[in-house]
């Protein structure tokens, strides 16, 4: 097989033109680099679109595009460039339970794609993104969420009443500590944790709208988005010895 050299190539031409959101849009799809990622899409059952399945000469074996390493480092979003890119289409679905995860006005795309990563860490259904959050299909957020994109479903919320279950509002300083749910993930009621950003957090108009509020008491005024969302997952998952 004929390796690709041309940065001009078409396809090459259609993923740089991936960096942007408003390709990303227009064509619903996003671009993974990395054998990470690329096997995270695999084992998740996520095949990469026709032809846009791509390898630096002699390094993607059967099913990918031979291209010369040049012209795969002229398309990629990493300094050090990449070994191997892939393209595929974006999957939206309805918000899910048991456990979904709320994000309002996370306007960091590394804090989407680590929320994304602690979701599939720690079991939760879905990622429901607010207003203001920034898109998990773009470059740092997918690299962020190291493969979780491919595993944990996605959802966009304009009303938080769409979401699943009880819906509780995670706020620094505020209510009680947030409790444990005391059983299995399978086996709790659907519930939505909702988080703000880490400035403004949650609008009036969203916490007026959840039947609890609860806190992660710290010492400090107060953490990010994604590492709030670590915590509160690790203590929504823990089961009690029996």
């Amino acid at each position: 097989m004929t390796s690709i050299a041309s940065s001009r190539n078409p396809h090459l031409k259609s993923l740089r033109a991936l960096h942007g959101k408003r390709a990303r849009e227009r064509s619903a799809s996003f671009a993974a680099e990395g054998e990470d990622l690329i096997d995270a899409a695999q084992r998740a059952g996520r095949p990469a679109l026709e032809g846009y399945r791509l390898a630096g000469s002699g390094l993607g074996g059967e099913g990918f595009a031979d291209v010369e390493p040049a012209a795969l480092a002229a398309v990629s979003t990493l300094g050090s460039g990449t070994r191997v890119i892939g393209v595929y289409e974006q999957r939206w679905s309805e918000p899910s339970g048991p456990l979904c995860i709320y994000l309002h006005g996370v306007a960091d795309p590394g804090n989407v794609g680590t929320v994304l990563r602690a979701a599939e860490a720690f079991g939760a259904a879905c990622v429901a993104l607010g207003p203001g959050c920034a898109e998990p299909n773009s470059p740092k957020a997918v690299r962020a969420s190291m493969g979780a994109i491919f595993a944990v479903a996605l959802a966009r919320v304009a009303d938080v009443r769409e979401l699943p279950g009880e819906l509780i509002a995670l706020v620094a300083h505020q209510g009680s500590p947030l409790p444990g749910l005391g059983v299995a993930l399978a086996d709790a009621p659907a519930l939505s944790l909702l988080i703000g950003a880490e400035r403004q957090g949650l609008p009036e108009e969203v916490l007026a709208a959840c039947e609890r509020v609860v806190q992660i008491p710290i010492a400090s005024d107060s953490i990010n988005a994604a590492m709030a969302a670590c915590v509160a997952l690790y203590e929504l998952s823990r089961v009690p010895a029996s």
